[in-house]
């Protein structure tokens, strides 16, 4: 509606006949109506409040983006919805700042969880006369999510460029120390036995430094540059307990308790055996470096019509609240022992396989690592007489 409509009404109020007057009404009804739609209409939440800082107005967007009724937030501080804003300070912007914008973005968890970024526009409602700012608000939640993803590429893209740095300027010489080491061992079988014995015992500490170097070296490759699974039926408790077969001496050397517990007739799945025994041996070194005192690490194996379950349950020190949410990043460690690589190949495997995996702690609480891997044998179960009088139900 232009300005000079609603001064020259105001000007001719007196003057104006009944009928005409009537006229006007209806055409102020009816622009009001359509600028109503519009604003209803648009994508944007639109907010307007009086010089007190009090919610006049709200259209449908901002209905939803915010989580409030017009008619229930009306006439409340619209600090209630928009805080740590100096409103105050907003109002009182004279003629020649009304056209400065005020930006803001904030996060928000009710009625679902996103990020609003807004701005503001001083306005004045009449001339000389109370002041009142416009609130436009934009769901601004998809852009970060890409803001993430592309970051998350690029720094994934960064650490293969330098994986193919590591693979050859540590590759080589690790290969060359090996091939040495085996040497300088042959040559001291030849020395007495009174002498060989304490350099034997140095040059097995070197092997066993060198094997753990090539372990940290391939499992850094391996994060960066996963190989495509080779897929397979087996039987998951048979790959479990060729993992712990490999882990035996460990466990002994730690002193830590293990149960396992499964379940009868679990169906086969698809999987990469080696890439899954993978998984098992990064998720139970991390249980052990969770309980360096010792402890209980209870595996249980169940299935659903679904998936195949494998839950590793200990009785470490727990993942603090801050940590959780960083876990599966590259090089994120709070253990002295750990290079940050281990559960990041374990979520990509997992992921690799169509599964999924659950994470579950409390401090000092120990921790629950649960992977869900999709079965490779759809099992079909048989409904009862009353399920199938009921057309069947869902597990």
């Amino acid at each position: 509606m232009k300005s000079g409509f609603m001064d020259k009404l105001i000007d001719r109020l007196d003057r104006i006949d009944p009928k005409s007057l009537q006229t006007h009404f209806l055409r102020l009804a009816q622009e009001k109506g359509l600028i109503e739609t519009i604003f209803q209409s648009i994508q944007e939440g639109i907010i307007v409040i009086d010089g007190s800082g009090k919610l006049t107005y709200a259209n449908k967007a901002a209905e939803q983006l915010m989580g409030f009724s017009t008619e229930s937030a009306q006439g409340r501080p619209v600090s209630n919805y928009l805080r740590n804003i100096d409103w105050n300070g907003i109002l009182k912007f004279d003629e020649k700042e009304w056209t400065k914008l005020i930006t803001r973005e904030i996060e928000i968890t009710y009625p679902e969880h996103k990020f609003v970024a807004f701005y503001v526009v001083p306005l004045s409602q009449a001339q000389n006369a109370e002041k009142g700012a416009v609130v436009i608000l934009r769901d601004v939640t998809p852009d970060r999510a890409h803001e993430t993803t592309v970051l998350e590429s690029e720094r994934i893209n960064a650490i293969k460029l330098l994986a193919a740095g590591v693979a050859h300027e540590i590759g080589n010489p690790i290969n060359a120390l090996n091939i040495h080491l085996q040497l300088l061992d042959r040559e001291i079988d030849r020395i007495s036995k009174g002498d060989k014995r304490h350099l034997k015992e140095l040059v097995g500490v070197a092997k066993n430094e060198m094997a753990r170097l090539d372990l940290i070296v391939s499992q850094f490759l391996r994060a960066v540059r996963p190989a495509k699974p080779k897929f397979a039926l087996y039987k998951i408790e048979n790959i479990l307990k060729e993992t712990m077969s490999l882990l035996k001496q460990e466990i002994l050397n730690r002193d830590i308790d293990v149960d396992v517990q499964c379940q009868e007739s679990l169906p086969r799945t698809k999987v990469d055996k080696d890439q899954i025994k993978q998984v098992f041996v990064n998720i139970i070194r991390n249980a052990f470096q969770a309980m360096p005192d010792g402890g209980k690490l209870r595996i249980s194996l169940s299935s659903s019509d679904k998936f195949v379950k494998v839950a590793f349950r200990d009785t470490g020190v727990g993942i603090k609240p801050e940590h959780l949410g960083h876990i599966f990043e590259p090089y994120y460690s709070t253990k002295s022992e750990g290079n940050g690589l281990g559960l990041m190949i374990v979520q990509r495997i997992v992921q690799d396989h169509g599964g999924r995996l659950e994470v579950l702690s409390k401090e000092d609480e120990g921790a629950v690592f649960t992977i869900f891997l999709p079965l490779g044998e759809r099992r079909v179960r048989l409904l009862t007489r009353g399920e199938e009088e009921n057309g069947g139900t869902e597990e």
